[in-house]
């Protein structure tokens, strides 16, 4: 019998937690036992398939999960019957992941477990330091109300199902979020630590960032087959997305589901993916699967975008080396089937949605509202050349990188470079191709596809070739590079693109990549070797990648504050005595603004919200609660408009409206009135 996981100290650790204030440290402590505690599950049924990781403990985690809530839903039970599944699922994997085996599956080299859980805990510990940055600079915004409306109602309501977690009494399903996956997980951390999903969602990035640079860690690890690798992948992901726009990049809104798929899901997903293709074995093989279901349900479409690049990924195999497709297009089935059940489950939902349709109108809508992100006519346009050096320096250097994939074809991570960036490419730049593909995922989703770019394995990549050419001359080049590029190309990082970025760096790294792709093709149908670059620097090009980075960091962490508004809008004294009053499912009458906000806050369902924020259906109407909401403030205040939609209060913003009604008052302030509708 094997020594007990140390994932099950989490348990005694959240009790100890528990006695800590719910704030500071004490409310950091209880967050990252929780959440630990949420990974117990996964970490002994990966165990049970002898795999280590937290790849596979984070799949078959939210696996659990998925089949814990979809029993919850369907008997419109609580919470606790979630928490209580998840306990008996943890119970019964208990036993197999204590059985005694020789060793387990490492996915990675093979360099001793020691040595690499070593280096993996300096990473994690990286992590931690780097959550506790974020802590400083935590701030909800834009989607985050959205989102944590959902969670808060999943933490209260004792009867649920998957049209009761929305924003409307009787709406329907929001076809990016219909199974509230990830939504359940945090709210199972908030239960857990017997915190406010407020908090849950401002500082969950904090006790979440150690956990994605360890799967972006063991990504690069079983991609490049060293260790030093994956450093190189993790320094040049959060250069990235955490510290090269300052103020913590997208990394504050972590606990986010499109930003938690990306940060989190993905990742973990090409860990195991990779390591089935360079060890099949059919728990890789069930594992992926569980990372690439549970994915589909938290954000569908980032599923299906990265998808595009193991698919190049494999072509790619095919054309540069013999015997590794089959591996590789087992994988990709893997991925395949249970995101097609997932898309087919929510098909009906999506077809529901009008917005989705194929008109020049829309078109012309998108063009306006993501101004620089497209270019072309209706008819033929794709996504702009400068969308891909969004991000500053580092998106620059790692297209300039991908060419460099010709000393290294014989190499998965070349593979996965050159397949995965032109099969990119292929779709967004090619104005015949696009338009196809917005059709199907619409126009707003298909541009993000410019963010799968394999960036960091690209630089990481790169890096290797570059020390293998010039040794140690490598780390000054670098860091003279990293001066240049961020001097010149800080990066765009506004809701707004302005197009300020450079284009020439992504034809580079398309004529590049093609003639890379073909050179190494042609090398390997001749039975050549690589273009001779001594490629086992690996320590090496994690130094030169972290010299890359330090003018980056510098810039970043120069401009480390808090921004964005967040909930200020609201008053304390208005958000204390609705959450006082109101009672779960209540309806709130609002202006969109206030309402969207206050309803993170309370488990109350809206009027009306936000159009950006609202699945465009029939059933939801939000046109028409806009209108309504409009002539309710606009026209004196008729309340057989909010009565219409079962209101029992109405908040009059004063900064916004002059509206006074004969209703009774449960608050008021400088701003903000708070009406009882009897």
């Amino acid at each position: 019998m094997r020594r007990p996981p140390l994932v099950l100290l989490a348990v005694p650790a959240l009790g100890l937690a528990r006695l800590l204030p719910a704030d500071g440290v004490g409310l950091g402590l209880r967050l990252g036992a929780a959440t630990a505690c949420l990974l117990i599950p996964g970490a002994l049924i990966s165990r049970a398939f002898r795999l280590r990781g937290f790849a596979p403990a984070l799949a078959w985690s939210l696996a659990a999960l998925l089949f814990a809530l979809a029993i919850t839903f369907a008997v419109h039970s609580w919470l606790w019957l979630t928490l209580a599944i998840m306990g008996a699922l943890t119970a019964a994997a208990l036993p197999f992941a204590l059985r005694d085996v020789s060793r387990d599956r490492v996915p990675g080299p093979g360099s001793g477990p020691a040595r690499a859980d070593l280096v993996k805990l300096g990473v994690v510990a990286a992590g931690i330091a780097f959550g506790i940055a974020l802590w400083f600079v935590a701030v909800l915004d834009g989607d985050a109300f959205f989102h944590l409306a959902r969670v808060r109602k999943l933490e209260v309501f004792g009867s649920l199902s998957l049209q009761n977690v929305g924003e409307f009494k009787d709406g329907s399903l929001h076809p990016g979020y219909a199974f509230p996956l990830w939504h359940g997980f945090l709210a199972l951390v908030a239960r857990l630590a017997d915190v406010d999903p407020i908090a849950v969602g401002r500082n969950g990035p904090t006790v979440l960032a150690p956990l994605s640079f360890a799967l972006f860690y063991e990504a690069g690890r079983v991609l490049f087959r060293s260790a030093s690798a994956g450093i190189a992948v993790v320094v040049a992901q959060v250069s990235l997305t955490g510290i090269a726009a300052g103020h913590g990049g997208s990394l504050t809104s972590l606990a986010l589901p499109a930003t938690a798929s990306r940060q989190l899901l993905v990742p973990g997903l090409l860990a195991l993916f990779f390591a089935h293709v360079r060890q099949p074995s059919g728990a890789l093989l069930l594992s992926t699967a569980a990372a690439a279901g549970t994915l589909a349900l938290v954000h569908p479409t980032y599923a299906l975008f990265v998808g595009v690049p193991l698919v190049g990924f494999a072509i790619a195999r095919a054309l540069l080396v013999r015997g590794e497709l089959a591996p590789a297009l087992t994988g990709i089935a893997a991925l395949a089937v249970p995101t097609g059940i997932a898309l087919a489950w929510l098909r009906p939902v999506v077809e529901a949605t009008t917005v989705h349709n194929r008109s020049g109108q829309e078109v012309r809508r998108a063009f306006a509202q993501y101004p620089g992100q497209l270019t072309g006519n209706v008819d033929h346009y794709h996504v702009a050349e400068r969308l891909f050096t969004r991000s500053g320096a580092v998106a620059v250097a790692a297209l300039l990188c991908v060419p460099l994939a010709v000393f290294a074809a014989r190499r998965r991570w070349a593979s996965w470079v050159l397949g995965g960036s032109l099969a990119i490419f292929a779709l967004t730049l090619v104005p015949f191709v696009f338009p196809h593909f917005a059709d199907a995922v619409s126009i707003s989703q298909a541009r993000r596809l410019v963010g799968f770019i394999p960036y960091p394995y690209a630089v990481a990549g790169g890096a290797s070739v570059l020390a293998g050419l010039l040794g140690v001359f490598a780390i000054p080049l670098a860091l003279a590079a990293g001066i240049v590029l961020e001097h010149a190309y800080p990066g765009d990082f506004g809701y707004r693109f302005h197009g300020t970025t450079p284009a020439w760096p992504t034809w580079v790294a398309l004529a590049g990549g093609v003639v890379a792709l073909l050179i190494g093709a042609v090398r390997r149908f001749r039975k050549r070797s690589d273009v001779g670059v001594h490629l086992h620097h690996q320590g090496l090009a994690a130094l030169v990648v972290a010299a890359f980075a330090i003018p980056v960091a510098v810039h970043g962490f120069s401009h480390w504050s808090r921004v964005g508004s967040g909930s200020g809008a609201l008053t304390r004294g208005l958000i204390k005595a609705f959450r006082a009053d109101a009672k779960p499912k209540d309806v709130l009458f609002a202006d969109p603004e206030t309402g969207y906000l206050l309803a993170a806050y309370a488990p109350v369902y809206l009027a009306d919200a936000p159009f950006g924020h609202v699945a465009v259906t029939k059933k939801n109407r939000p046109k028409q609660r806009l209108r309504d909401a409009y002539r309710f403030y606009a026209h004196g205040g008729d309340l057989a408009i909010p009565r219409s939609y079962g209101a029992s209060w109405i908040i009059v913003d004063h900064k916004r409206h002059r509206l006074t009604l004969d209703l009774p008052r449960a608050y008021a302030d400088g701003r903000y009135v708070l009406y009882r509708l009897r």
